[in-house]
């Protein structure tokens, strides 16, 4: 049974996903406007509601691993039938946050493996857990696999193992921006266009291909030499990629799951609330 503590880090882990759907505007991406139009109400409703769902599954993720103490492959195993069974939850709550799924359940292990660790010192305990293959995993590859295959793109499982490098540069922009004087939401967006800018997104690869993918990057890297969404260049950059990536129907829906991790790493050290109420897990 989760304790406090990892009901906790599930807990920063869900809010750390509800704050980067609440972010807007994000290009190409599910935000709060879309409440305003009938078509897309009910899907950003359902996405916020789905990744409440993640609560027990991720609560389960951080009492296994305080339970196992290190990152051995018996661990892994264990993450990969959480992760299952919690996709199975959110599926039926309404679905999505796949991607959000893999980055927190293996960053809130490795805060629970370590407290005390923070920032690069819990994406290096992820990269460990990583790296043990999940054996009890379909053997038939997921999509995201056979987009990383055909491109040669690192795909989640290669950013997991790299340590979350993507992760480590959003760390890194939030920081810078909140430095310049940015606020919160500011320094956000230039996150997440940081990501954007260089992520080798299997999503995008998918559906509109290598040429897709430059293009999505390069708008990217307008906003932030132009200043960064803080600055009024930037948020005329930002305005205008935002509506061409509506206007395409493109989705960067990797660089999202990614910020959410960064904004939950961000956010350690947790602490559990005296006379907690644990909640049920997967």
């Amino acid at each position: 049974m989760p304790s406090p503590e990892d009901e906790a880090l599930a807990r920063a882990a869900v809010a750390a996903l509800t704050g980067q759907l609440a972010l807007a505007p994000k290009p190409g991406l599910p935000d709060p406007r879309d409440l305003a139009a009938r078509v897309t109400r009910r899907d950003h409703r359902g996405l916020r509601w789905s990744a409440k769902a993640l609560a027990p599954g991720l609560a389960a993720m951080a009492a296994a691993a305080r339970r196992t103490g290190e990152p051995t492959p018996g661990l892994r195993a264990e993450l990969g039938a959480i992760g299952r069974c919690t996709e199975h939850s959110v599926g039926l709550a309404g679905g999505g946050h796949r991607g959000a799924l893999w980055t927190l359940g293996l960053l809130v292990a490795a805060a629970a493996l370590d407290p005390r660790a923070r920032g690069v010192e819990v994406a290096a305990t992820a990269k460990r857990i990583a790296a043990h293959p999940d054996r009890a995993a379909p053997r038939r590859p997921s999509r995201g696999a056979t987009v990383s295959a055909k491109y040669g793109a690192a795909g989640a499982r290669g950013e997991a193992r790299a340590g979350f490098p993507h992760v480590r540069r959003a760390l890194d922009a939030l920081a810078r921006a909140r430095t310049a004087g940015a606020d919160e939401a500011e320094a956000r967006l230039d996150a997440l266009l940081t990501v954007m800018s260089t992520l080798q997104d299997t999503e995008l690869l998918h559906t509109v291909g290598p040429l897709g993918l430059r293009h999505v990057q390069a708008g990217a890297r307008e906003v932030l030499e132009a200043g960064g969404t803080s600055t009024e260049p930037g948020a005329k950059a930002l305005v205008a990629f935002d509506a061409d990536l509506h206007a395409r129907a493109w989705s960067p829906r990797g660089s999202a799951g990614l910020l959410s991790g960064a904004l939950f790493v961000d956010a350690l050290p947790v602490t559990a609330p005296r006379g907690a109420v644990l909640t049920g897990a997967v």
